[in-house]
């Protein structure tokens, strides 16, 4: 059934209203230009949805009342090297284990039951021994691990329960090149989300929270209307934007807050973990923690010079445009059209079910 979108978002429900004639159409595209979330040029494009819900391959159930008890064997089961999309439907329950989608296992959708019920958890962190005794490192230390291509999950929780005095404990390190989320939630605190050099990541309705670089790595990724927490002081994004890639981190009507506990003016939007990390905040509501500086330029001047922090038309106690460091930048309406999701995201990572995904 066809569908006219906007900046991803369906505005007619039915073919029949898809029969009005070519005048309507451009009558219709001029309200809702003027009345879009950006108050800037957009794209009109056309999609192809479904309007039923799609029947899962497989049912994940602790309880065992599904195929499977645990997520890792629901993905075990999936045919390696699909060109089409395997769905786990995950019921609510706490899946305590390390979970890898492996590279030869692309088109992996997993949609949970409920995003606050249905959680993946695990608790190593970063100097914790292996069995071999050498510790999992950084990057060996995430619950979930997402390295086939065209991953996509919904209504889920990704946890890393190792503690806020534990230092690096990922909740999920995605290296597959393409992947979305929508309605899911990221919990840890030092060093929670992670996305590596060269991959694009949609994000949709997203919570994720931290206390230290707690969204960090190379990635091109886009957060849509997401809610970003701060659980203590430190820093939001510590982005390693490869030289020459276009976009980093693009926040896009996002709600950036803190734990109660957490003290008024104490952290910072965000540090660059390598030169040239990219970060742009749109049209977000920042909490009085954020500092009046905004940004850090981790302990190295030249720094500034390559890293491209800014923000446009962001609101809250802790926007302050008059006193963020003189290396970062307020975006002129104009400029900030080079942002949009047309044009840092578009067609880069996969579409999500509308309907959602039935158990069989």
């Amino acid at each position: 059934m066809m569908y006219l979108m906007f900046n991803n978002k369906a505005y007619f429900s039915s073919w029949a209203r898809m029969r009005c004639s070519v005048l309507s159409v451009f009558v219709f595209y001029a309200l809702i230009a003027s009345a879009s979330r950006y108050p800037m040029p957009s794209e009109l494009t056309l999609a192809v949805e479904t309007d039923k819900k799609v029947k899962a391959d497989a049912v994940v159930a602790a309880d065992g009342t599904g195929n499977f008890t645990t997520v890792q064997a629901a993905i075990n089961a999936a045919p390696d090297n699909r060109n089409t999309y395997f769905y786990i439907y995950i019921k609510r329950g706490s899946y305590k284990e390390v979970i890898t989608i492996p590279k030869n296992k692309d088109y992996i959708y997993l949609y949970g039951e409920d995003a606050e019920y249905t959680i993946l958890t695990f608790d190593n962190y970063a100097k914790r021994l292996k069995p071999d005794g050498t510790e999992f490192g950084t990057s060996g230390s995430a619950t979930f691990f997402a390295n086939g291509n065209f991953f996509v999950a919904e209504n889920l929780t990704f946890a890393n329960t190792a503690g806020m005095t534990a230092g690096q404990a990922l909740a999920i390190n995605i290296g597959g090149a393409r992947s979305s989320f929508r309605n899911c939630r990221f919990l840890g605190h030092q060093d929670t989300w992670y996305a590596g050099s060269g991959t694009f990541q949609y994000l949709k309705d997203c919570y994720i929270e931290g206390s230290v670089d707690f969204i960090f790595g190379g990635s091109t990724a886009f957060f849509d209307e997401c809610h970003i927490q701060s659980t203590r002081n430190g820093y939001i994004t510590a982005a390693s934007t490869p030289e020459g890639q276009s976009f980093g981190y693009i926040f896009h009507s996002c709600s950036i807050t803190a734990y109660p506990t957490v003290a008024h003016g104490s952290v910072y939007l965000g540090r660059p973990w390598r030169p040239y990390a990219k970060v742009v905040f749109l049209q977000s509501s920042l909490g009085k923690h954020i500092r009046s500086e905004g940004w850090d330029n981790w302990r190295n001047v030249a720094n500034e010079s390559t890293a491209f922090y800014a923000e446009y038309n962001s609101t809250g106690e802790g926007a302050s445009p008059g006193t963020r460091v003189a290396w970062s930048h307020q975006l002129t309406r104009k400029q900030a059209t080079d942002y949009t999701y047309a044009k840092a995201m578009g067609s880069q990572h996969p579409g999500f079910v509308d309907d959602g995904v039935a158990m069989k």
